[in-house]
């Protein structure tokens, strides 16, 4: 972050991940690009990298008036893509994290919260929806001990516990990634 400035001074600086992840295009299915949830400079750059987006989102309503700040942003995007010959950034949709397993807060609140993102904003959300789970928790809260440092060691939750309904979760996402993704007959992207 603390170049960011420096970055942003140079025009190039938006298209350098573009030009380093075409040379390894043939090399990868999928690359994952995680950006830190604001709207800033490495956003840009990965946005006009990438192909597809998900946005993940918690679904309370302040994440919700968010998504059309991220809505302008990805018309901003679109326009330098067009420059550099490439397609609109696809949206794959809104995919629900941090979601509560509160049993009436999953069978009354949460329809109600996807019901309005749809309506109100106009993208599709993921059917998948990730949990907020202690197992999901704890694999990311882990830490190595070396002398008397303590350093951040996460595991993937696939690694720390393999029947987590978080796996499942994870599992389930990508198999609809894979499908939204995959090239399909006859449908022209």
């Amino acid at each position: 972050m603390e170049h960011e400035s420096e970055l942003n001074s140079l025009d190039a600086s938006r298209i350098i991940l573009k030009k380093k992840l075409d040379k390894i295009r043939d090399q990868y299915d999928i690359v994952l690009l995680d950006t830190p949830p604001s709207l800033n400079l490495y956003a840009r750059i990965a946005l006009i990298s990438a192909d597809h987006l998900i946005i993940p989102s918690d679904l309370k309503p302040f994440a919700n008036q968010g998504l059309l700040n991220v809505l302008n942003f990805i018309k901003s995007i679109d326009e330098y893509r067009i420059i550099w010959g490439k397609a609109p950034l696809n949206i794959l949709g809104v995919l629900p994290t941090k979601i509560s397993t509160n049993a009436r807060f999953v069978s009354s609140t949460l329809p109600r919260r996807r019901k309005l993102v749809q309506e109100r904003y106009g993208i599709k959300l993921f059917d998948t929806q990730i949990f907020e789970r202690e197992d999901l928790a704890r694999c990311t809260e882990l830490v190595q001990h070396l002398g008397e440092e303590a350093f951040p060691s996460p595991l993937s939750v696939f690694d720390y516990k393999s029947d987590s309904p978080s796996v499942f979760e994870f599992e389930a996402l990508a198999a609809e990634v894979t499908r939204a993704i995959s090239p399909q007959p006859g449908v022209v992207r």
